[in-house]
């Protein structure tokens, strides 16, 4: 493998998702953003919910990452995630209708309830693939990636 790529591999508990030799990857941590380069220090991280995206030649690639963990070699980035969609594959309409029942059930439950929170986990699941298919330029995403 070249010096300049990293092999990006990311693997959810139903598919492997992605192996990939790639220029640059920006994972959503727990605590925020981590940027990785060839040559990182190695660490292992807490993922959130969020949007991982990768450089590969000139073009920047999304998918929505739901909580997990990610292990940083020097030239390799393991993503273990509880699931992962890549932006081209999620269903704008069907993850629109999810966010809106989510919405609709936090509204009607008492704050810090379980409801609430299984609730608000939805409605964070919802948005970030709604954003990650914005990103990636699916029709439709965008009027509904920030809540409209």
């Amino acid at each position: 493998m070249a010096t300049d790529a990293i092999e990006l591999q990311i693997v959810t508990p139903e598919r492997h998702v992605l192996q990939e030799n790639v220029q640059s990857v920006e994972v959503p941590g727990k605590e925020g953003y981590l940027g990785v380069l060839p040559g990182h220090a190695p660490l292992i991280t807490e993922l959130g919910i969020g949007i991982l995206s990768y450089r590969k030649d000139s073009e920047t690639r999304y998918l929505a990452v739901i909580n997990g963990y990610a292990e940083v070699l020097p030239h390799r980035v393991i993503v273990l995630a509880e699931a992962a969609e890549r932006a081209e594959e999620i269903d704008v309409e069907r993850t629109r209708r999810a966010r809106e029942r989510a919405q609709s059930e936090l509204s009607k439950a008492a704050p810090g309830f379980e409801e609430w929170q299984r609730a608000d986990l939805s409605l964070q699941r919802a948005q970030v693939r709604l954003q990650a298919a914005a990103k990636a330029g699916a029709a439709g995403a965008g009027e509904y990636a920030h809540g409209a």
